[in-house]
């Protein structure tokens, strides 16, 4: 089972989360979301856990519970719906930008800002 956990203390790191879990059961995985461009946490992360029951323990005991200046969020993560990469309307000739009239344009192209 996956959970989400929210308003984790920004210094701490995957050992120390998967720490907090393991006391609950078996933990496969600890990850805390890092921001890319500063390196640093978001405050938040996903365990992943073998056992429901265990993992609804877990949820139950920890959610709200102050690790820092504020309490946790600990629930079951959402499965996150596919995304289709570029949305399926960028490849082609399909429009773009902000193009809503029937452009006479002879190359096909009808994205950016020109209404011809």
């Amino acid at each position: 089972m996956k959970i989400f956990v929210a308003g984790l203390p920004y210094d701490l790191d995957d050992a120390e989360l998967m720490e907090i879990f393991e006391k609950f059961g078996t933990t496969v995985s600890a990850k805390v979301a890092m921001d890319r461009e500063t390196g640093k946490s978001k405050g938040f992360g996903f365990v992943e856990m073998t056992d429901r029951v265990e993992a609804l323990d877990a949820i139950e005991s920890l959610n709200d519970m102050s690790l820092g200046k504020k309490p946790l969020v600990v629930k079951e993560a959402e499965e996150r719906a596919p995304t289709g990469g570029s949305g399926g309307f960028r490849n082609g000739n399909s429009g773009g930008g902000f193009n809503r009239g029937g452009g006479t344009r002879n190359d096909g192209d009808r994205g950016g800002f020109n209404r011809r």
